[in-house]
């Protein structure tokens, strides 16, 4: 049985790498402070505002109407396809990202409301919603 008639060597911590990164950060934050030391001593006066938000709010979804009787109204007025086209069109004008909430009634036809979101889609309109309700079903044991 060979004994060991030497000590082995520690294994060392090679700390060079990180001390470079260390001096590259200090280095880099002493020359960016620097830089704003001499941005102070421009001799200009940025003007003042008050911030005060946006100019106008943006503006809620609209409100698309289909009753069972196949009377549109957009906003609670009564429109027809063409004229609910035309003011959507305009409204997105104002507004591109206008949205536009179609509520139909669960009785009347399908077909006006596929009418009335094919006239959304004509106008330019992008984000369209349909509102439903829900109910929970009672569930027999």
């Amino acid at each position: 049985m060979p004994l060991k008639t030497h000590l082995d060597d520690e294994p060392t911590l090679n700390l060079t790498a990180m001390l470079d990164v260390m001096f590259l950060l200090i280095i880099f934050f002493m020359l960016g402070t620097r830089f704003i030391d001499d941005e102070r001593k421009i001799g200009l006066r940025v003007p003042e505002v008050v911030d005060r938000g946006t100019l106008t709010a943006a503006p809620a979804r609209k409100e698309v109407n289909v009753f069972r009787d196949g009377t549109i109204t957009l906003d609670r007025a009564v429109v027809s396809l063409d004229q609910l086209t035309t003011r959507l069109a305009a409204a997105r004008r104002q507004y591109s990202e206008l949205g536009v909430l179609v509520r139909g009634d669960a009785r009347g036809e399908f077909q006006t409301v596929a009418s009335v979101l094919t006239a959304c889609k004509r106008a330019g309109i992008q984000d369209l919603g349909i509102t439903v309700r829900s109910v929970t079903l009672n569930k027999k044991p």
